[in-house]
């Protein structure tokens, strides 16, 4: 639920705050005095219309599924919206775009205004029917539980079987394809780490006439060596590090294997290294080379054994088939047993609305996820797109309250805009009525010009303007009397009007 409420400079509303609670919250006062004003306030800070306030907050106490927009959940949630150059907004202190929010938003919030019939998208009709279904039917969601297993078994099957029959026709290009890479690379035939060893070598190939003449140049060192050791014993000191010492460069010099490097064939190691680079740069590496070489060589074989594979894909996806197709039939007949109770619970409410009965019925298209059936509704042979605004909110109202019947919960707010406006007394009770039992599951936000609605209200708010600037506030029980008696008689209130507001309130 939405918790608390907190404007700037919004329009003709300098700043206030408000803060809410369950149930049914109504906002009334003359025209022109700020009620849509406010309104749009709280549709603004979740991106649900534009708005030139400076600062809007609303803290929601609700879990909802950020993780994929690297937000986390909290108790209550912050929702901001700013606006300076331009607009921003932000939950929880973490920036986050429009679209982004609007999808979070709709988690909780339901914007009852524009011609929007998500409340009947068939995933949620179906939903239902299979609710009422399986109270009456165990076996029902024992077969909803085996369709959407087996119909994930069917698609996978499906998809793999797609797959193989593309690739059957480029299936010789394919094939080609895998085997010039398999020629390819067995033809140069590398070993891992080779390609670094020959680089090693080239790298001591490029140096070897330097090294040669270097050592020539300091070969007078063992030339001289003799004339040391006499030195040193004519001197009685010791010779034996030196002997050491020069024992030691010996072996080092030795150990330079540059005859081995003479010997080796320097062309033959460079047309190698080009092999091997070309394999390098192909590949990304050695290894990565004999990687795709492995890879290359079960697809091969797989393209070999692809009308083996095709025909035992065939032969299961025609047995998953015919199971989704018996699984789907006998849900759609449990279903359609449903249907009437879902009629019966929908009209209950369209009678209390003064509305024409609805009528549900049944289509069928190809089978997914859901089934085979689409439901579709009509009042008399009318559409839901042939109905007025008012008309289908009011449908909508009554979805919403036989979804909590059948369902047995709800959680979430409800923002109306202007749901009894031109309506009839008897019109506005009747949706009334109908608000104070959604909002035993709901929050619910509504903007009221009928005493009947706003009698009902569990708060009631006053929007005044005095000047160019609008304020509001929670009314007190006395308030809320003398609001409704405003609302009934105009600005000069009458002894009958406060009577009957206090009729209104002790219902």
């Amino acid at each position: 639920m939405i918790e608390r409420l907190y404007i700037k400079k919004h329009i003709t509303f300098d700043e206030c705050e408000l803060e809410f609670k369950p149930g049914l919250s109504v906002f009334t006062g003359a025209s022109g005095a700020g009620k849509s004003v406010l309104m749009s306030a709280i549709l603004a800070v979740f991106g649900l219309s534009e708005s030139d306030a400076s600062v809007i907050e609303a803290d929601v106490g609700f879990e909802f599924d950020m993780g994929e927009f690297g937000i986390e959940s909290e108790e209550i949630n912050a929702f901001k919206m700013v606006k300076e150059k331009s607009v921003r907004y932000f939950i929880n202190n973490q920036s986050i775009a429009k679209k982004n929010l609007n999808e979070i938003a709709n988690q909780h919030i339901k914007y009852l205004s524009v011609k929007n019939v998500d409340e009947f998208a068939n995933e949620k009709l179906l939903n239902l029917l299979d609710i009422l279904a399986s109270k009456s039917n165990q076996k029902h969601s024992e077969n909803l539980s085996k369709f959407k297993s087996v119909f994930d078994e069917f698609t996978r099957t499906k998809k793999e079987l797609e797959k193989i029959e593309k690739d059957e026709i480029r299936l010789e290009e394919l094939k080609e394809f895998a085997k010039f890479e398999i020629d390819k690379i067995e033809q140069i035939s590398p070993k891992s780490g080779e390609f670094e060893e020959l680089m090693e070598i080239k790298k001591r190939l490029s140096k070897v006439d330097k090294i040669n003449d270097a050592w020539q140049k300091a070969w007078m060192i063992f030339e001289i060596e003799p004339k040391v050791v006499d030195a040193l014993r004519i001197s009685e000191i010791d010779s034996s590090f030196f002997e050491d010492a020069m024992n030691e460069l010996r072996a080092k010099k030795e150990g330079l294997n540059l005859d081995e490097l003479e010997e080796l064939n320097v062309e033959k190691i460079l047309d190698r290294i080009e092999a091997l680079s070309w394999l390098e740069k192909r590949y990304g590496g050695i290894d990565e080379a004999l990687k795709t070489l492995a890879q290359r060589k079960d697809e091969l074989r797989r393209y070999e054994d692809i009308e083996f594979e095709k025909s035992n894909l065939e032969k299961k996806f025609k047995e998953f088939k015919k199971d989704v197709v018996n699984l789907s039939n006998l849900i759609s007949d449990e279903r359609k047993n449903a249907k009437e109770n879902l009629e019966t619970s929908i009209n209950f409410y369209l009678k209390e609305l003064y509305m024409r009965n609805i009528k549900v019925m049944f289509l069928e298209k190809d089978i997914d996820k859901s089934g085979k059936d689409e439901i579709v509704f009509q009042i008399d042979g009318t559409n839901l797109k042939n109905l007025s605004s008012g008309e289908l909110n009011r449908l909508r109202l009554a979805f919403i309250a036989s979804n909590a019947d059948i369902v047995g919960f709800g959680d979430g707010v409800i923002i109306l805009d202007e749901i009894d406006a031109n309506l009839s007394g008897k019109e506005a009770m009747s949706i009334a009525d109908v608000l104070v039992k959604i909002s035993k599951f709901y929050q619910i936000f509504a903007i009221s010009h009928l005493p009947q609605l706003s009698s009902r209200a569990n708060s009631h708010f006053l929007v005044v303007k005095n000047g160019n600037t609008s304020s509001v506030h929670n009314l007190d029980e006395n308030e809320k009397i003398t609001e409704l008696a405003r609302m009934i008689s105009g600005e000069v209130i009458t002894q009958e009007a406060m009577e009957f507001a206090k009729k209104l309130r002790n219902f």
